[in-house]
């Protein structure tokens, strides 16, 4: 395990990390989950072997620090995590993102272009929810911080399903709910404006069912679609088809 401290206060964000050379390949998480757990089994696939693989987890998740005084908007994910890669020394890397973690990436190649090669996103946010509604971030946003803190983090692991379960518990409280209002609240200029405007190259994989919506218009500003039959943890539920699309994205 590699970490670096990231926050004046001492806080680190820790990865994992498989040697290799060439250009780094970067693994990012979504809400309440964790690189490690995500990603270990695709990430060791023989595909890979050769590369550098980092699998790291953000601010306030899995393996990292959860620091209570720390925004959790997705810049500040963004800057968080900005250290942390120079720190590693990983240049200008592929990203790997899934979900929320996506929307970190997206942030990460506009206000630190010098450390995103290319993008891969993984069925990621690209516009504002509706508070209180659905069962993951949206339904989190929809309390208050102190109600969440209270009680809304026991109704959201009874909610979420035992396996999203087992990687939320790892999450500080109060970073899942910051994170999770961020995320909902979304930027401006929105993400999927700003994946539209990235010079960088940009694959988006999704589920079958689940296209991103403005197809059209991803397309013409060169995102390449990619879907995957799969649910939403697309490198889970279908990793053949995951680790061929991101080899096939990186090469």
């Amino acid at each position: 395990m590699q970490s670096a401290e990231v926050l004046p206060d001492g806080s680190r964000i820790r990865w994992v990390e498989l040697a290799g050379d060439g250009p780094p390949l970067v693994f990012v998480h979504g809400l309440g989950a964790s690189s490690p757990a995500y990603y270990g089994s695709v990430a060791g696939r023989p595909e890979f072997a050769g590369r550098r693989r980092l699998l790291v987890d953000l601010l306030g998740f899995g393996i990292s620090d959860r620091p209570e005084d720390f925004g959790y908007t997705l810049e500040d994910h963004a800057d968080a995590l900005a250290t942390a890669l120079r720190t590693a020394g990983t240049g200008g890397a592929d990203l790997v993102a899934h979900s929320m973690g996506g929307a970190v990436a997206i942030t990460l190649a506009v206000r630190h272009p010098d450390l995103v090669k290319r993008l891969v996103l993984v069925d990621a946010n690209l516009d504002p929810l509706t508070p209180g509604t659905g069962v993951g971030s949206s339904r989190i946003a929809g309390y208050t911080e102190t109600e969440f803190v209270d009680r809304g983090w026991a109704e959201t692991l009874d909610r979420v399903g035992a396996h999203w379960a087992a990687t939320m518990r790892l999450s500080g409280r109060v970073a899942l709910y910051r994170t999770a209002v961020h995320l909902v609240r979304g930027t401006s200029p929105s993400m999927r404006d700003h994946l539209h405007a990235l010079g960088v190259p940009r694959t988006f994989l999704h589920p079958v069912d689940d296209a991103p919506g403005g197809e059209e218009a991803l397309a013409k500003a060169g995102v390449r679609l990619v879907p995957v039959e799969s649910g939403h943890n697309v490198m889970l539920d279908n990793p053949d088809a995951f680790t061929a699309a991101v080899v096939a994205a990186t090469a």
